[in-house]
């Protein structure tokens, strides 16, 4: 990752964060810990790729990037919900995330779920009020994010993995629940940043078999992380997957790498196709795993010395 990519990465980040900070819902006067709950699940350190990529979809595509920067903190509440309540004890029972207490560590089960609500519900009103947008754009993307939350996306994902997981399941199994539970927040991340640019069906289309591709890859680098990682890195538990049917527990570490870089390749190809090879968001995709991988592993996985190779 070149010095002049990093920069530009971190800008975006950085104004995310701003508009984040004025659109995370606030509770009422009196319900602090509510409050403080809230702002720890959305306000806490991260990445902010799902927002950065409806952003960089949105720029490359010609779009309104206001438009874009609020739609994509509406992507993030979603995600930062997610994480509430996969963390939960009746769930993946974390303790940690992203570096901190996890919520409902930090602040009490009963809590944490209203948060994760609160923030569920912040995402929609931010896309129903989306400034720059039209009447007919607003409703394509509250529709996108509704279906990447529900059955046919993160509800259907979770469920598969925490009732399935424990059993043996192929390789095809697994990945159709990575799928869902990964890759349906990627694609409605870039679709929704489509829409604000009124990019056509056949962009939508090759954009949501990046995120495809995007989430396969990502998943398996979280299954690896979480066998071969260190909290102290990555920011969360590891080892939760102990005992858990993974595509990593199937094939192991080198096989998963080979798919790893398939997948990442199979990404650039759809970015090529969608927004064209000289987009930010192949950097973006890069970084993803450099940033986590060793060195020689993050070479297998990208198939290249460093970012900004497009």
């Amino acid at each position: 990752m070149t010095p002049e990519l990093l920069r530009s990465l971190a800008a975006h980040r950085e104004t995310i964060d701003r508009r984040l900070r004025h659109l995370v819902p606030r509770a009422l006067p009196g319900q602090t810990p509510l409050d403080e709950a809230i702002a720890a699940s959305v306000l806490a350190p991260g990445k902010r790729l799902r927002p950065m990529m409806t952003v960089l979809v949105t720029m490359d595509l010609g779009g309104d990037v206001g438009t874009a920067v609020d739609a994509g903190c509406a992507v993030e509440m979603v995600h930062a919900a997610s994480l509430t309540l996969d963390d939960l004890p009746s769930m993946d029972d974390a303790t940690m995330r992203r570096g901190r207490p996890a919520v409902h560590a930090a602040y009490g089960e009963d809590i944490a779920i209203l948060a994760a609500i609160a923030a569920l519900s912040g995402a929609f009103e931010t896309l129903a009020r989306l400034s720059g947008a039209s009447d007919h754009a607003r409703a394509e993307c509250v529709a996108i994010l509704t279906r990447a939350v529900g059955v046919s996306g993160l509800v259907a994902g979770q469920f598969a993995d925490l009732r399935e997981g424990a059993y043996e399941r192929d390789v095809t199994d697994i990945a159709a629940t990575n799928s869902l539970k990964t890759g349906s927040l990627f694609s409605a991340a870039v679709e929704i940043g489509a829409v604000v640019a009124g990019a056509d069906h056949g962009v939508r289309l090759e954009l949501r078999r990046f995120a495809s591709e995007l989430g396969h890859a990502f998943q398996l680098l979280d299954d690896l992380l979480d066998h071969d990682g260190d909290a102290g890195l990555t920011g969360k538990d590891v080892g939760k997957d102990v005992g858990k049917s993974t595509i990593g527990s199937v094939l192991g570490r080198d096989l998963v790498l080979g798919r790893i870089a398939d997948h990442v390749a199979g990404a650039h190809r759809h970015l090529d196709a969608s927004v064209g090879p000289k987009s930010l968001i192949h950097a973006c995709v890069d970084f993803i795993f450099e940033e986590a991988l060793p060195a020689d592993a993050a070479r297998a996985a990208t198939g290249r010395e460093g970012v900004g190779a497009k």
